[in-house]
């Protein structure tokens, strides 16, 4: 068994034409009409959550220039833009077509719009920003799958064995005997962005680390495996992030590190006709919505960091 890159380059620069069928949390309260917004303590977008989210823990006037990498439709920079209008925006995104349509989202005025590999940029290109936002997109990262510690602790050569050596090594990151999957492109970004100084970053995807409360056990049942799982995809694969190793990459670098599930900042009114709808079968089109929107509020986690001084 070889190790080998799990990429979706290639599919997100020539085939992805929607996002139909990876319905984002953020892509699911967007619209005012949306089953999921109605069952939160505050019905408004992701974005707004966020923004508000966002303001525990930094003075807005001090951000005065924002990145997000992979923004999707634009959503989410919309609603910040909209909260704070001097925002200095910068959106950078693999796919053309969904710079495209964040382009549609902001107006072409609204941010400054860059078609890129955010692993190829340099140090000198993330200089100056006080925000930078990985929303739900991280789990698109190269990954290195089929890795064994006998790969680890061998002699096998490659270009991308000997990086994930190194930042095992580096940060003292654990692994099993396997066979299993490193976030490589995950932790080479957090690297890199808490080399960049930046002030603030939040980063967020599906955790392969997940805990759901105890007192929401009888409702919602996720995987929890420690490491990263596929997840199968129209055209490409991706893999669950394990958090606990970005977060130990951030903690070196400086940084002070917040995480936990979006119910952190989005918080579900546990109704009667919640809880019916989580502990039944109902095949209705908006409970199912809603059953999923829940699951998915504990399989996300996030990482807000923050450098102090």
């Amino acid at each position: 068994m070889n190790p080998f890159i799990n990429s979706t380059t290639d599919y997100h620069r020539h085939h992805l034409e929607s996002l139909g069928w990876e319905l984002t949390v953020c892509n699911m309260l967007q619209q005012s009409s949306s089953p999921c917004r109605r069952i939160l303590a505050e019905n408004k977008t992701y974005g707004s959550h966020l923004e508000a989210f966002l303001s525990r823990h930094l003075d807005w006037n001090d951000v005065h220039r924002a990145l997000e990498v992979g923004g999707g439709y634009g959503y989410l920079m919309r609603d910040l833009v909209e909260a704070h209008p001097r925002l200095d925006a910068v959106m950078l995104d693999i796919s053309p077509f969904l710079l495209d349509r964040q382009r549609e989202a902001l107006g072409e005025n609204g941010a400054e719009f860059l078609l890129q590999d955010f692993l190829d940029l340099d140090a000198g290109q993330l200089s100056g920003f006080d925000l930078a936002i990985l929303n739900e997109n991280i789990g698109d990262f190269p990954a290195l799958c089929d890795l064994t510690a006998g790969a680890i602790g061998g002699t096998c050569a490659g270009r991308d064995l000997e990086i994930t050596r190194r930042l095992i090594r580096d940060y003292g990151l654990d692994y099993p005997e396997g066979p299993f999957v490193f976030n490589l492109g995950a932790a080479l970004a957090v690297e890199k962005l808490c080399g960049a100084r930046i002030r603030t970053l939040y980063i967020s995807e599906h955790s392969c680390e997940a805990v759901v409360p105890p007192e929401y056990r009888p409702f919602i049942h996720i995987p929890s495996p420690g490491y990263p799982e596929r997840i199968r995809l129209k055209g490409h694969d991706e893999y669950t992030i394990k958090f606990s190793h970005l977060e130990r990459i951030a903690r070196a670098g400086g940084y002070e590190c917040l995480r936990g599930p979006y119910t952190d900042f989005l918080r579900v009114e546990w109704t009667d006709e919640v809880r019916f709808i989580m502990s039944s079968a109902s095949g209705r089109d908006h409970h199912e919505a809603i059953r999923q929107f829940i699951e998915d509020l504990y399989r996300y986690e996030y990482l807000l960091l923050l450098r102090r001084g």
